[in-house]
């Protein structure tokens, strides 16, 4: 039996990129929608594992983010789940509005047709610019503003 706390046990188990960073998708613990992918360091999951609630960390910033920080669209984690190969978090949360910062609830509001084009399959949750404003930082990914 190992004497080191569960997490350590998790945290020591994980397969983490060169970089430090593990990609963690998101997913509706009700209907199972996959909500966002985005990357979480040591850190981003300690402070998931010890809120309850979602904290990624942003490649572009080179800075943890706590999803809904800026926007209030929280994420309350029900679960994590590690795949097979121990590289990838899957967290099962409980979304408060939208997920994506361009105010859809999922980040995957786009299809890809079979003849190449994309054509946004859902509707807009809420109005990024009334949640963001006009900031040019609102517009890239991963979630610059949250």
């Amino acid at each position: 039996m190992s004497s080191q706390s569960p997490e350590t046990d998790l945290l020591s188990t994980l397969k983490w990129t060169a970089d430090g960073l593990i990609p963690a998708i998101v997913q509706d613990a009700e209907n199972h929608e996959v909500l966002m992918m985005a990357w979480m360091d040591l850190e981003a999951l300690r402070q998931t594992l010890a809120t309850g609630q979602t904290h990624f960390y942003s490649r572009s910033r080179r800075a943890s983010w706590h999803k809904g920080g800026t926007s209030g669209h929280v994420q309350y984690v029900e679960s994590v789940q590690i795949d097979c190969d121990a590289d990838v978090v899957l967290v099962k949360a409980r979304q408060v509005g939208g997920a994506c910062h361009e105010g859809y609830r999922s980040c995957f509001f786009r299809r890809l047709n079979p003849d190449g084009s994309l054509e946004i399959i859902d509707s807009t949750v809420f109005e990024k610019t009334a949640v963001y404003g006009n900031r040019a930082d609102a517009h890239g990914p991963p979630h610059p503003v949250e």
